[in-house]
C-alpha cells in the first residue's frame, strides 16, 4: 500500500499557499486508488516540543550519561515521540514537506521536526554507512512573500530549502524535489502589486507541478 508522510508547517489557513499546494498534492495522491493512504501531520496547530536535551540528536548506543537528563520522566516521553516520529518517516513510500519561507528559513515548527529526525548513526550515515532513506522521493513546497531572482537585493536570502535539501537529500539520501511559489505577498502588500500577474501565474503552475508530481509518485 503506498504510504504518503504529509507535513504542513504554515502558520497561516486556508490562505496558505503552501498548504494549498500540499493539499493538491495529497488529494492527487489519494485519487490514485484507494490503497494510496495518508499520515497528516500539522507541525504549526499540533506543535512538537524541542528536544529536552542533545543526547537525542544521537541513537542510543552512540549517547553518552549527560548530567542535563535532570528528568528522566520528560527524557523518556521525548524518546518515545521521536520514535513515533522515525516510524511514521521510514514507513513513507513519500514524503510531502510544506516549508513556507519565514524570516528566511523554515518555520521554526518544522526545524523541531528536523531535529527530531535527523539523527547520524540512525537515519543519516555516521558509524555505520545506512541510509535507509535513500532514494526515497521528499518533495518541498515552498512558498515565498517576495522574489528572490538572481541579481535581486534579496538573491541568495532563501535559507529554507538549502536546508532541507542538506538534511533530506545530502544527509538523508532522500530524492528531493523542489516546488516554489513566489511573490505570495503581491496579493496583500500594495508595494508588490505591480507582480500580482506573476504571484497568481506561479500559483497556478505549481498547482500543476504538485498534481503531476503525485501522479508521477503515486
Amino acid at each position: 500500500m503506498p504510504h504518503l508522510l504529509h507535513l504542513d508547517s504554515s502558520a497561516s489557513g486556508i490562505d496558505s499557499r503552501s498548504r494549498q499546494l500540499t493539499a493538491t498534492f495529497a488529494d492527487t495522491w489519494r485519487a490514485a486508488s484507494a490503497a494510496h493512504t495518508v499520515t497528516h501531520r500539522d507541525l504549526h496547530r499540533v506543535p512538537l516540543p524541542h528536544l529536552p536535551d542533545a543526547a537525542l540528536h544521537w541513537p542510543p548506543r552512540l549517547r553518552q550519561q549527560r548530567a542535563s537528563v535532570t528528568d528522566p520522566e520528560s527524557f523518556a516521553l521525548a524518546e518515545a515521540l521521536q520514535d513515533e516520529l522515525l516510524e511514521e518517516l521510514l514507513g513513507a513510500d513519500v514524503l510531502l514537506v510544506g516549508a513556507p519561507l519565514y524570516n528566511y528559513t523554515v518555520p521554526s515548527t518544522l526545524k523541531a521536526w528536523l531535529d527530531y529526525i535527523h539523527v547520524p548513526g540512525r537515519t543519516a550515515p555516521f558509524d555505520v554507512p545506512d541510509q535507509p532513506l535513500a532514494g526515497r522521493p521528499a518533495v518541498v513546497v515552498t512558498s515565498r512573500g517576495a522574489s528572490y531572482d538572481p541579481g535581486t537585493a534579496t538573491e541568495g536570502w532563501d535559507h529554507a530549502v538549502p536546508v532541507l535539501e542538506i538534511i533530506l537529500g545530502s544527509a538523508l539520501g532522500m530524492k528531493v524535489e523542489v516546488i516554489t511559489t513566489s511573490l505570495t505577498l503581491a496579493e496583500t502588500v500594495p508595494a508588490l502589486a505591480n507582480e500580482l500577474d506573476r504571484s497568481r501565474a506561479e500559483l497556478a503552475a505549481a498547482h500543476k507541478a504538485a498534481a503531476a508530481a503525485a501522479r508521477r509518485l503515486a
